[in-house]
């Protein structure tokens, strides 16, 4: 059996193991999904100034776990993405990367809808460098910090849902890209109320292209 390791670079224990439920509902058979949360990294990451915490721990992580067949990087900043592809021939990929292959094969446009300002440098960086700048209508904040979405969903989802109707108004044919790990806690209960508009879940489209890879492999 084939082996995917899910890495949280953060330290909050609760948000792997919500990311791992979101994750086993989309999972290929004959493979198996373990998560790993980085006891040494801030309790969430939100900006460059936490990934740069987080980044020791997480590769600490993926070169101590070198048995497993492929790596998910559980935040939507690709946290350590690079040096990660340095330490190991496995495959790696990061749960942002993830979502804008997911968001470009199967929609036009999209845009990115993350949790604090801080975060918006950081992924209108990744999307520029990562080549998905041309598809993209813009990076937005939600005002909502990482920890109120895994601890408060319910105080969580209104916000997170008028700024997606915002969004809409501004670019009705979008799919709207939600740009943290913790967002996958509310994407069914969004996806509910919002019907017609399109979701990209970052966690589950990092799990289903890695489920695809390594059996490739």
């Amino acid at each position: 059996m084939k082996s995917i390791a899910f890495i949280n670079p953060n330290s909050t224990k609760e948000m792997t193991e919500s990311c791992i439920q979101a994750g086993l509902r989309c999972m290929s058979s004959g493979i198996c999904l373990t998560g790993f949360t980085n006891q040494h990294g801030p309790p969430s990451i939100q900006g460059s100034a936490d990934g740069e915490l987080a980044t020791p721990g997480l590769l600490s992580l993926i070169k101590s776990n070198q048995q497993m067949d492929g790596f998910i990087i559980g935040c939507f900043d690709n946290t350590g993405l690079e040096e990660a592809r340095r330490l190991t021939h496995k495959p790696v990929i990061g749960i942002g990367q993830a979502a804008y292959h997911m968001a470009c094969l199967t929609s036009a446009r999209f845009t990115v809808l993350t949790t604090l300002d801080v975060s918006v440098p950081v992924i209108t960086e990744n999307i520029d460098n990562l080549g998905f700048s041309m598809w993209c209508d813009d990076v937005l904040a939600s005002d909502v910090p990482v920890l109120e979405l895994e601890f408060h969903p319910e105080s969580a989802v209104p916000k997170v849902r008028k700024a997606i109707k915002n969004i809409k108004k501004r670019f009705p044919e979008t799919a709207i890209v939600l740009g943290c790990a913790g967002m996958t806690i509310i994407k069914s209960e969004l996806s509910e109320q919002l019907k017609s508009v399109q979701l990209i879940d970052p966690v589950t489209s990092a799990v289903r292209l890695m489920c695809a890879v390594v059996k490739e492999g």
